[in-house]
């Protein structure tokens, strides 16, 4: 009797990709995929449901930011070795491991413990989401893909990573509805229901990835002071990081606005949390492919992003004058999409900016590892600076907070502003540089370098919440 395909075997050997059949390939392509938008959803919940959890965990506008803070301040330390963990350790115990940690500490989490015990948990998520389980979404995309069709499952993957922080998102929200007469118990319960999640993934990821070969090489060191040397002294480098730094700010910053339409506008909670999550998750589907799809014909991301963020910079601009009247609220709440739908599409492709100014390969993981600690240092202050910010306006007499809201717009519209401008001295740096002699008309195409460019200009890079991504 023919027997049908089977997932792979833990108790097996190595597997190679050729040996997984195609519904196997696809299955993990949905787990890793789905996994790198959930994980990160405990950390960044003050994203889309801030004032139930600010209530649910009895702190400030300050205290949620610090929260965050501590969170982001130990990802920016894990992000550089993360890789080097990712290159030793195989995909499977890395998955399983960092699933696994991150829903325990999601119960705790649930537990609306102490504020000194939530440093810890966030802490802690900050170390299995990041330094154990960063490094794993692309590699496990390359396992189970062959080169021709890596770009092309690196696209799918983002648009699994946006359907499934949607989906997730809308039950995270019918859960607070249903809890509507007891904020604390909401938010327990979504909490709970994340951790279980989480859980999930973790046993399904012990039990279907398979030990793949040659995933480890035991004979190549995965860190070389060399490479990490060159790749500081390129210009490219820095102006990359230090545009990412600038989009990063701006992108998470247009979170802000959820408050602003609950404190300032007075929008119902429930329109608050719809529009949080349609910006959060939704316009992911679209504006990363389309944002990959403008850079790739207009043959510049900087370009893309000089465009798309002086845009911005009018949009944040918008909120300083736009009247708070109750009626406005729908008028806001269509900027506001627009606004994440341009922030999430220019942050999806500022990382290709390091094939634009022709980084080596050689050292091109070096130079994406800078780009990550620079591009993500916003996190580990601006929650913190723009919460005490909130509450020292309300304290001094803005009961609503208005002043400071309008404060922090026009420092998000300055970022999106240096961010157009180191656009632009990348296009300054990279028109002046002498077309080296390999990249002429008689040199044939380097695959790697091709893979390299199309899966940037396709994918959407998430922070953290992207993925991290992050």
């Amino acid at each position: 009797m023919t027997k049908g395909p089977s997932m792979p075997s833990i108790t097996r050997s190595e597997r190679r990709t050729s040996d997984l059949t195609g519904f196997q390939r696809s299955f993990l392509l949905v787990l890793v995929s789905m996994g790198s938008s959930i994980i990160y959803a405990p950390a960044y919940l003050k994203n889309v449901f801030y004032d139930p959890l600010m209530k649910a965990i009895g702190t400030d506008n300050a205290g949620l930011g610090k929260l965050l803070g501590a969170y982001a301040l130990t990802a920016t330390i894990c992000y550089l070795p993360s890789g080097i963990v990712a290159d030793k350790i195989r995909v499977r115990t890395l998955s399983w491991v960092g699933f696994g940690l991150t829903a325990v500490l999601t119960y705790v989490y649930a537990l609306l413990p102490s504020f000194n015990t939530l440093m810890f948990v966030f802490v802690g998520m900050g170390i299995t989401t990041i330094l154990i389980w960063w490094g794993i979404r692309y590699k496990l995309v390359r396992l189970v893909s062959d080169e021709s069709s890596y770009p092309r499952n690196i696209g799918i993957s983002y648009g699994i990573y946006g359907a499934a922080g949607l989906v997730v998102g809308f039950i995270n929200l019918w859960i607070i509805k249903l809890f509507a007469d007891s904020i604390e118990g909401g938010v327990r319960a979504l909490l709970i229901f994340l951790g279980t999640f989480i859980l999930a993934l973790a046993i399904l990821s012990f039990l279907f990835i398979p030990k793949f070969e040659g995933e480890i090489d035991k004979d190549k060191s995965s860190f070389s002071p060399v490479e990490l040397i060159e790749a500081l002294k390129s210009p490219v480098v820095w102006i990359s990081a230090a545009c990412m730094f600038c989009v990063y700010f701006y992108y998470t910053g247009v979170t802000y606005t959820t408050p602003y339409l609950s404190d300032v506008m007075g929008a119902a909670l429930g329109v608050v949390s719809f529009i949080s999550i349609v910006r959060t998750y939704g316009i992911t589907l679209l504006s990363g492919p389309a944002f990959g799809f403008l850079a790739k014909t207009v043959g510049s991301p900087s370009r893309v992003i000089l465009y798309g963020s002086v845009v911005a910079a009018g949009g944040l601009l918008v909120f300083t004058v736009l009247p708070t009247k109750a009626f406005m609220v729908y008028v806001a709440a269509v900027i506001i999409v627009l606004l994440g739908f341009i922030a999430n599409g220019v942050f999806g492709v500022v990382s290709s900016q390091l094939t634009e100014g022709k980084v080596p390969l050689t050292i091109f993981g070096t130079a994406t590892g800078i780009l990550s600690v620079v591009g993500f240092l916003p996190d580990t202050f601006s929650s913190t600076w723009f919460g005490a910010m909130i509450d020292d306006a309300k304290r001094g007499g803005d009961k609503l907070g208005t002043s400071a809201y309008k404060m922090i717009f026009i420092i998000l519209a300055v970022s999106a502003i240096l961010a157009a401008a180191f656009a632009i001295l990348l296009l300054w740096y990279v028109r002046r540089q002498p077309s080296r002699a390999e990249d002429g008309p008689d040199r044939a195409p380097n695959p790697a370098e091709t893979e390299v460019e199309e899966l940037e200009t396709a994918a959407v890079a998430s922070s953290p919440f992207s993925e991290s991504e992050k």
